[in-house]
């Protein structure tokens, strides 16, 4: 917190802008102007540096997120995505805007049916404890705040998708897989 120059006051919250109850300080955080903004952390027990590692082949992603079908590396800078919504399947050409090694990655969406950028960063956490991993994701929901409420009911909204993705990454990560309550054969037994 920053301190206010009268004595118990804060005049703002050093908080990320992406967390803000203000609308408009959580828009600014929305790079390109989407009108629906969240942000997830996670801890997980591995280095950033491998973490960061795993997250920046794409290809790599759709083993924990659960709503990506597709995703078609093209270069080391572009990616084509295909995701399940509410309504159908979404896609998107996404360029990463940001790559700074082990610490953070950051991406915009072009030709996209669903406007979307974000970023997730990768920040070691207290000695022993591995590293916090942050993504955070602005979007314009289709059909607006309607598209929005549709959905949360069918929780296929982004930041709902997104805290579940990165609980996948962490069992992933740490034991090698991810818990399920599929059973391996869905075949009736006879």
């Amino acid at each position: 917190m920053v301190d206010s120059p009268q004595p118990g006051d804060i005049m703002r919250d050093d908080a990320p802008a992406f967390t803000a109850k203000d609308k408009s300080k959580r828009a600014e955080a929305a790079p390109n102007g989407e009108s629906s903004i969240s942000g997830v952390a996670v801890t997980i027990n591995r280095p950033a540096s491998e973490l960061y590692a795993y997250w920046r082949d794409f290809g790599n992603l759709a083993t924990f997120m659960l709503n990506v079908e597709a995703i078609e590396v093209q270069d080391d800078r572009r990616s084509h995505w295909t995701a399940a919504g509410p309504n159908g399947s979404y896609a998107w050409d996404a360029v990463v805007t940001e790559d700074v090694a082990n610490e953070r990655i950051g991406w915009r969406a072009e030709n996209s049916d669903v406007p979307n950028s974000g970023w997730v960063s990768f920040h070691e956490a207290a000695p022993g404890r591995g590293t916090v991993v942050t993504a955070m994701i602005a979007y314009s929901p289709p059909a607006g705040i309607l598209g929005k409420l549709v959905a949360k009911v069918t929780q296929q909204e982004p930041a709902i998708q997104a805290r579940r993705d990165l609980r996948r990454f962490k069992q992933l990560m740490e034991t090698g897989e991810i818990a399920t309550t599929t059973p391996p054969n869905r075949e009736p037994k006879s």
